[in-house]
């Protein structure tokens, strides 16, 4: 398995609409991303640390794999 790459908030939603995630609702900086019966919450912070990104990709289902071929780095 990679490693988990350190993005922002607004990297990480990037990523997750090009993996077919849409906005839901934002409350304060966390913004509530869905996709069919799956979702997750992405804090828009500056950086986002590696343990909460892996919390990320687990509520949403997505492998780190796909989640870097999705931030085209």
């Amino acid at each position: 398995m990679p490693k988990l790459p350190v993005v922002s908030g607004k990297e990480c939603r990037k990523a997750l609409e090009r993996l077919g995630f849409a906005e839901a609702r934002q409350r304060g900086s966390h913004l509530v991303m869905r996709r069919g019966e799956s979702g997750c919450t992405v804090p828009m912070h500056a950086e986002i640390k590696t343990g909460t990104l892996s919390g990320i990709l687990k509520q949403a289902g997505v492998s780190v794999e796909e989640f870097i071929t999705a931030l085209g780095r």
